[in-house]
């Protein structure tokens, strides 16, 4: 049996649980995901976990998954993550 891949941290922001069981059942974002840079993957945690509604935030983990696929790096129209100043 394979040992699953690590799902690699943000720089401020821990990898939350929903996000990392979305990841852990798709295998070739999770390696785009840890290819991005920590800076990168800290802004899409940020970006995900910024909205209140659990629907919208799972609309975001959702768009994450295409933006990654479609080799998209960073949330598009998003101005940042603001804990990292």
């Amino acid at each position: 049996m394979m040992k699953p891949e690590k799902i690699a941290p943000g720089v401020v922001h821990e990898v939350p649980e929903d996000l990392k069981e979305s990841l852990k059942v798709a295998p070739e974002i999770l390696k785009l995901w840890n290819r991005l840079t920590a800076l990168a993957r800290n802004e899409w945690i940020c970006w995900i976990i910024s909205v209140k509604k659990p629907e919208t935030r799972m609309q975001h983990i959702k768009r994450l998954f295409k933006d990654l696929s479609d080799g998209k790096h960073r949330p598009c129209c998003w101005a940042g993550c603001p804990h990292r100043k």
